[in-house]
């Protein structure tokens, strides 16, 4: 799927050198040299995200971001600006901004804010309070229950859970019924930069800090200041910044790169792992004290094949969501067709099952869903009951081995497994590196 942005900048230059640079990575870009201009266009065709300069003759950045977000409330927006201040990059984010980068900008580091703002989409759909959680078994009441708890209190979180059960939409949850909720909630994928970068993105850099620091640069830390920080996939942080995170949640201060004047935070830290932290601290790729640090109260998401009960919900909140993309199509499930679902364990969990209701949704052929919506598909991993793996494997083998039969499917396209898994690109990579299965190149 062609990805899709709007551009916004009243400088013809900056505005041409973005279009160029973002189809060269075969995006689509349509470009706006104002705010009146960019409403319109989003108007006559939405898209995920919007990328806009701070100051324009018209309007600003933040008149851009309302407008776009009141007409698509999913859509990311970044900021671009020539003045670096923290108090406007603090309120564009409590406003809900992604990313708030400051000019000269290289299209390297925008490629990584980018990266890391779509990698941050939220598991569940999102709504107008900042997320939705939908189910009432009693595993799921537990976690709301916990979710609650630990929104009442200032110290730090650690959710550990496999993909695809919703991470993201419960840290917004906390962060919503916190006392915090007037504040910033800001996200950053901790796997989505290189070492190097990773240290300037939390702590942010005085101007002149490194080659290419051309201006200074606050920390997701500083936009995150009376609010919250998610620090999302912890357990790709690398060994050599653990140290100084561990500082910071220590002290509760922070030092960009290059100065030497500490600035104090009052952030609430929320981390989320697919991989034990324990289990990586035994290893040695993660420290014991920092994992202790953030395990101040700990939250456990159930994977979907431990609350079955809430499946037929989450079908229909599903069904009900993708039924109104155009074409308008049908929207109500057979019983037989829930049943099959309940049937099913989803090694994928709620992104697995969302992405097959989809399909379903697209593929049929008006009137009720029922089992013909699962013929055809390609995906043998969402089918229940077909290529099943040999019983008494351990739940790491047959993860193991349903990942390397999918890659053998899609010779080696890691785009179209993570589509056919129903899980993100990234967590395909993740589960690459851990299984150590051959890196094939995408096609």
């Amino acid at each position: 799927m062609t990805r899709s942005v709007l551009v916004v900048d009243d400088e013809l230059a900056m505005r041409a050198a973005l279009e160029a640079s973002f189809r060269r990575q075969g995006w689509k870009v349509r470009s706006a040299a104002g705010k009146a201009e960019a409403i319109g266009l989003f108007k006559t065709e939405p898209c995920p995200l919007v990328i806009t300069d701070m100051r324009m003759p018209d309007g600003d950045g933040m008149g851009v971001m309302r407008g776009v977000r009141a007409l698509g409330p999913m859509t990311k927006v970044i900021l671009l600006t020539a003045f670096a201040n923290i108090r406007d990059a603090v309120a564009a984010m409590k406003e809900g901004a992604s990313d708030y980068l400051i000019k000269p900008v290289s299209f390297e580091d925008l490629r990584r804010a980018v990266h890391s703002t779509l990698q941050m989409q939220p598991d569940l759909e999102a709504g107008p309070a900042g997320g939705r959680l939908v189910g009432n078994s009693p595993r799921f009441r537990l976690l709301i229950e916990r979710a609650r708890q630990a929104a009442q209190s200032s110290a730090d979180v650690l959710i550990e859970a496999e993909s695809g059960t919703g991470k993201e939409i419960v840290s917004r949850f906390i962060h919503e019924v916190s006392a915090r909720r007037q504040g910033p909630f800001v996200a950053v994928n901790c796997a989505a930069f290189p070492d190097t970068l990773l240290e300037s993105e939390l702590f942010g850099h005085v101007r002149g800090a490194f080659t290419g620091a051309s201006a200074a640069k606050p920390g997701k830390f500083e936009l995150a200041d009376g609010g919250t920080l998610l620090l999302d996939e912890i357990g790709e942080m690398p060994l050599p910044l653990q140290p100084k995170l561990l500082r910071v949640l220590q002290e509760r201060e922070v030092d960009r790169l290059g100065d030497t004047k500490a600035i104090p935070v009052d952030v609430r830290v929320i981390a989320t792992t697919n991989r034990p932290l324990r289990d990586l601290a035994q290893e040695g790729k993660f420290r014991l004290d920092l994992y202790y640090r953030l395990n101040v109260i700990p939250v456990a998401i159930p994977p979907l094949r431990e609350r079955v009960e809430d499946i037929p919900m989450l079908a229909e909140h599903f069904a009900q969501k993708y039924a109104a993309e155009p074409p308008v199509r049908a929207s109500i499930l057979s019983q037989e067709f829930i049943g099959r679902l309940k049937d099913y364990e989803w090694p994928g969990n709620i992104r697995e099952l969302e992405n097959f209701i989809r399909r379903a949704i697209a593929l049929s052929r008006g009137g009720a869903i029922d089992m013909e919506s699962f013929e055809g598909l390609e995906s043998r991993a969402a089918l229940p009951g077909t290529g099943a793996l040999e019983a008494g494997l351990t739940l790491r083998e047959a993860e193991r081995k349903l990942l390397t039969r999918t890659l053998e499917a899609t010779g080696g396209n890691r785009t179209r497994a993570a589509a056919m898994l129903g899980i993100s690109l990234r967590t395909i990579r993740n589960k690459i590196r851990e299984y150590g299965l051959p890196r094939r190149e995408e096609i």
